[in-house]
C-alpha cells in the first residue's frame, strides 16, 4: 500500500472566500514503512496572506512574492498523489482547498481529490479512539510521547512528518525507516524512527500540608460528623 501523508498552509480559512494554498508538505509510506520520499513546495497564492494565518504558520506576503503559482506546481503535485491513501488530519479542510485549486486548472479530468485518492481523516480516528479528549496533533504527541518541540508555528511538511508519526503510532506501530526496500523484520513493529518524548524527566514535587491547615481540615471533619455527617477520611 502506498500512502502520503500530507498537510497545507493556507492564507485563510474558507476556500469559498477566495482563500488559497501557500504551501504544501508530503511524505511517502509504502507498506508502512517511512520511505523518505517527500514532495514539498511554497506557492504563491496570488492575494494577501491574512495577519490571523501568518500568527500561525509565519510565512509572509514577501516569502511568497517569488515562489511559483499552484498552476506550475500542479503536474508534479498530481503526480505525487495519484493513485495513493492520503492521510490527512482533519481531511476536510485540506481536501476542500485541493478542490478548489485543481478546479482552477484546465485539462483535467476530475476536479475532485477523492477520484483520484482515497482518503483517511486522521482525525476522526483519532475522536473514535480517544473520544471525549482533545484530538488536535499537538496533544496526540503528548498522548504517543512524540516529541515535537521543535514545532514553535506550523509547517506543511514538518507537520506531515510529526502525523506521519502519529498516525503509525495510532494504527499499531510502523517498520523501520527503509530506503532500500528490503525486509528489515517481521511483524511491522519497530518503532525506533519515531521521534519520542525523553524518559528521563525530573521527579514530581510533592507540597505537603501545613501543621495549621491539618488542624484546619480536623476542625471542619468535627464539624461535619456533629451534624451528623459521614466523613471518608475517619472511615
Amino acid at each position: 500500500m502506498r500512502q502520503v501523508v500530507l498537510d497545507t498552509e493556507t492564507t485563510g480559512l474558507d476556500p469559498r472566500q477566495g482563500h488559497r494554498i501557500i504551501e504544501i508538505g508530503c511524505v511517502e509510506l509504502l507498506n508502512r514503512r517511512l520511505t523518505g520520499n517527500t514532495f514539498h513546495v511554497y506557492i504563491n497564492p496570488e492575494r494577501l496572506v491574512e495577519v490571523e494565518a501568518i500568527g500561525v504558520h509565519g510565512i509572509t506576503n514577501e516569502y511568497l512574492a517569488d515562489k511559483p503559482v499552484f498552476t506550475t506546481i500542479a503536474k508534479d503535485f498530481i503526480e505525487f498523489i495519484r493513485g495513493a491513501q492520503l492521510v490527512i488530519h482533519n481531511a476536510p479542510f485540506d481536501v476542500g482547498f485541493m478542490d478548489t485549486e485543481f478546479a482552477k486548472l484546465s485539462g483535467l479530468q476530475s476536479s475532485k481529490t477523492e477520484e483520484m485518492c482515497s482518503i483517511l481523516d486522521t482525525l476522526g480516528m483519532a475522536r473514535q479512539i480517544h473520544p471525549g479528549q482533545k484530538n488536535n496533533l499537538d496533544a496526540l504527541c503528548k498522548r504517543y510521547g512524540i516529541d515535537n518541540s521543535h514545532r514553535e508555528k506550523h509547517g506543511a511538511l514538518l507537520d506531515a512528518e510529526i502525523l506521519a508519526d502519529v498516525y503509525l503510532l495510532m494504527t499499531g506501530g510502523q517498520t523501520d525507516l527503509n530506503l532500500s526496500g528490503k525486509n528489515s523484520g517481521e511483524g511491522g513493529a519497530q518503532l525506533e524512527n519515531i521521534r519520542r518524548l525523553s524518559t528521563q524527566r525530573k521527579p514530581l514535587k510533592v507540597v505537603l500540608a501545613t501543621a495549621d491547615e491539618l488542624d484546619e481540615h480536623e476542625r471542619r471533619l468535627d464539624l461535619v460528623a456533629n451534624k451528623g455527617g459521614s466523613c471518608i477520611w475517619r472511615q
